[in-house]
């Protein structure tokens, strides 16, 4: 039962920090006010009010009393003392009955106890508005074959201090709330960027400057971050110039030996040994295209079927066919995801006769299908084609060149946007590579 309550208020709670601590600090304040309000008019506005209505109504039964009487001199004269100091307008209709049709709004107090009061007095033999004049209550009793007509001010049975005390006590309440909400956006800043910034990174963007800020707490974690952030950053740059500096020193020694290899007699030897050599050389570019990977480039805002259409120009139109869903605009490293484009189309090439290439939009993401004829790959093995280095030595693997680092690159590239990237059957029998990116 607990746990179940448990997920419950988890499910009902905001989800993020700013709302939560906004959550609680303006419960309580809101909560003291219902309170207070409650107290207020239970303890002081309902019982003036009762009071106050109660003195009118007795007035009223006073004047009714006078109005029995028959000495019809005295009762004018009392009746414009009554118009004269109480603020009262007297009339008696004659020969008219007492409206059917009631007036009393049942959620009024105000209404509530005047007609309390009224009916402890005149039991049903009265009628009252108090709705269709703004600052005036319009009173009918029955009198003989009429009624008396009594106008009143409506603050005689209305305490004035109702209004006064509800601004007093929302206006300071909003003010609380309005400053908090600007100091936990002041408190909750730094996260954000905090938590922002290591979304950045973790998608392999450089961030060029982080600036710790908020409390002491917050500093400290920012700070362990970008300590992190530089290691991290000064291990993957260490990594990718070592593997450039090794691949472009084995170029001297490969050129040396293409000069000898120009001057050997033996053709047929010389030229088994210069495919061996160029095999070589296409090795080291994809070392260089790997390390390359690694160097940092900022983001952009980069039209994806524009991206898609340059890069398609240098191929066989007859070759390749595109899909696009409209103009799809994406944060991109414009020219590191047209390397691993590139990567996935000259590999669909070189086992396939036929690429498609479609994109498709999604609610949060962007998907793209590239398609080969090609042989495919087997199920079992396409986890393990995205490692590098990894070479599959079958259909798809015999008599080409590499050294199995394409796939493992676009895998790189895509994840390192936070996207990720899944091999399929494709529809056109051969390799399908999925592709999908948050937008």
């Amino acid at each position: 039962m607990l746990y179940g309550l448990n997920n419950f208020i988890k499910k009902i709670l905001p989800k993020r920090l700013f709302y939560r601590s906004l959550l609680i600090v303006a419960a309580p304040i809101i909560l003291l006010q219902i309170i207070i309000t409650v107290v207020f008019f239970d303890s002081l506005w309902i019982k003036a009010n009762k009071g106050m209505t109660r003195s009118l109504v007795s007035e009223i039964r006073t004047l009714y009393d006078i109005y029995k009487s028959p000495d019809m001199a005295q009762r004018q004269s009392i009746i414009d003392l009554y118009n004269q100091n109480f603020d009262f307008v007297i009339a008696f209709k004659e020969n008219e009955i007492l409206p059917k049709n009631t007036t009393e709004r049942w959620y009024s107090p105000m209404d509530r106890s005047l007609r309390r009061e009224l009916k402890s007095a005149f039991k049903h033999s009265y009628w009252f508005d108090t709705t269709s004049y703004k600052e005036i209550v319009e009173l009918r009793i029955k009198y003989k074959d009429g009624f008396l007509q009594i106008f009143f001010p409506k603050h005689k049975i209305a305490p004035s201090s109702a209004r006064i005390f509800a601004l007093w006590i929302t206006f300071p309440g909003l003010l609380l709330i309005f400053i908090a909400i600007v100091f936990l956006k002041n408190q909750t800043r730094p996260i954000i960027n905090l938590a922002r910034a290591a979304e950045r990174f973790g998608k392999g963007e450089f961030i060029k400057e982080f600036r710790p800020s908020g409390a002491r707490e917050i500093r400290q974690a920012a700070y362990e971050f970008d300590k992190m952030r530089k290691r991290i950053s000064v291990h993957l740059n260490q990594r990718s110039e070592m593997l450039s500096g090794i691949s472009h020193d084995l170029r001297t020694p490969l050129t040396r030996l293409k000069l000898q290899l120009a001057l050997l007699k033996q053709q047929d030897l010389a030229k088994k040994m210069s495919d061996d050599i160029e095999e070589m050389e296409r090795m080291l570019n994809e070392y260089l295209e790997f390390s390359r990977n690694q160097k940092n480039e900022d983001t952009e805002i980069i039209n994806i079927k524009s991206l898609i259409i340059d890069l398609v120009k240098k191929y066989d139109k007859k070759k390749i066919k595109t899909d696009f869903d409209g103009d799809i605009k994406i944060h991109l490293r414009q020219n590191t995801f047209g390397r691993c484009l590139n990567n996935l189309i000259n590999n669909g090439l070189s086992y396939g006769e036929k690429v498609e290439i479609t994109t498709k939009k999604t609610i949060g993401d962007l998907i793209i299908f590239i398609d080969d004829d090609g042989p495919g790959i087997p199920q079992e093995e396409y986890e393990k084609v995205m490692k590098p280095f990894y070479r599959i030595d079958k259909s798809r693997g015999q008599n080409k060149s590499g050294v199995g680092l394409g796939l493992s690159i676009a895998n790189d590239i895509v994840r390192s946007h936070g996207g990720n990237i899944l091999l399929e059957k494709s529809p056109l029998n051969g390799l399908r590579v999925k592709i999908t990116l948050p937008l």
